[in-house]
């Protein structure tokens, strides 16, 4: 992957072949770790992946979603002044591939209400059968989840990024840190920026991370929390009229509002709606390009955490540069594609941690 010409904004990036410099936390990882132990695995994932998004181009932008979820949330030992959180032991784990009934004494956290709308475990569960006939007991969920997100990127025209692997599977669900960590779509440009801080991502990689929404479908419940402005009962004054009324046509007020979490990664027609429907969901569009930022810029993000990057200061500058034409595109993909190596890599179990599951929404002992 070479590393093409920046927007003046954006002229001081390093190229992303430094795959390893930013992979540092996570060395306990390796590139291809598979190579002795199941050497056809990453072939079986981009195979069945590929039979996947021939059928449902949808599902690339719902493991997106997924997968951001899985590694974001996170378990914190010791907070310094309310800045930083130190000694995180929860990240990209398949910990959110659990289902209920694999938590006796609690709720998993697919349930939490951030999460009531993730799709593609479906995916996930036959991409891991897959596996599991030709390599037993050997290809953790958390790889197979972080490997498909990378290969369904690609086969819709996204960038493409190298995974590491050798993460272990979570043997718990984490419902209550899903329920508070996962960015709300009503957050400001402050509290998003915050949110990925403590996570080790600075402004530029958050709105890079932010740019999957360029792709899929985006959920009503996100979208209608812009007809209710900071508790006036009236819509975002700055919503473009026809925008508007497209919204309230497609997501009606009588619906019941819920919290989806806007996450970096679009709901996706997979959230079971027909994508021809109008009253379930709104398109963010087909082609993984620079649209998106181009949107903002005419105030037409569908949720307000979106539009947000605009309102001034180092993401307003960011979005621009994206959105420029002079090679905006083309910096955008590059740094999505470090922003996404480096969540792949956030807080991994490796070694003896965890385990290696046989059913991804099942603990091992189970």
């Amino acid at each position: 992957i070479t590393s093409l010409s920046n927007p003046t904004d954006l002229q001081h990036q390093d190229p992303i072949v430094d795959v390893f410099a930013i992979t540092s936390p996570a060395s306990r990882l390796s590139y291809d770790f598979y190579r002795n132990s199941c050497p056809a695995a990453e072939e079986v994932v981009w195979t069945m992946m590929s039979q996947i998004v021939s059928e449902h181009k949808d599902v690339p932008p719902a493991l997106l979603r997924l997968f951001f979820h899985d590694c974001f949330i996170q378990i914190p030992c010791i907070n310094l002044v309310d800045v930083f959180w130190i000694n995180a032991i929860q990240g990209c784990d398949g910990s959110v591939l659990l289902n209920s009934s694999s938590n006796p004494n609690s709720t998993a956290e697919r349930t939490a209400i951030p999460n009531r709308t993730l799709r593609g475990f479906n995916h996930i569960d036959a991409i891991k059968e897959a596996v599991e006939k030709i390599c037993p007991g050997v290809v953790s969920c958390a790889d197979i989840l972080a490997l498909a997100t990378r290969d369904g990127v690609v086969q819709i025209g996204g960038p493409y990024y190298p995974v590491l692997t050798g993460r272990r599977d979570s043997k718990i669900s984490y419902f209550n840190e899903a329920t508070n960590h996962i960015p709300r779509p009503t957050d400001n440009v402050t509290q998003f920026l915050r949110a990925f801080a403590q996570r080790g991502f600075n402004a530029r990689e958050t709105v890079a991370l932010l740019g999957a929404h360029n792709i899929g479908r985006m959920g009503c419940g996100v979208i209608r929390a812009r007809f209710n402005f900071s508790g006036t009962g009236n819509p975002d004054p700055s919503i473009p009229a026809d925008l508007l009324n497209e919204m309230r046509r497609r997501c009606p007020d009588q619906d019941q509002v819920n919290s989806e979490s806007p996450s970096p990664a679009p709901s996706s027609d997979s959230s079971a709606v027909p994508a021809k429907s109008n009253n379930n969901s709104m398109p963010n569009g087909e082609k993984f390009d620079a649209h998106f930022y181009k949107n903002l810029l005419k105030g037409r993000g569908l949720i307000f955490s979106d539009q947000q990057l605009t309102a001034g200061g180092t993401t307003s500058r960011i979005v621009r540069a994206y959105a420029s034409d002079d090679g905006g595109e083309q910096a955008f993909r590059r740094d999505f594609a470090r922003a996404m190596i480096k969540l792949s890599n956030l807080n991994v179990l490796t070694g003896d941690e965890g385990e290696i599951r046989l059913s991804c929404s099942l603990p091992r002992n189970t």
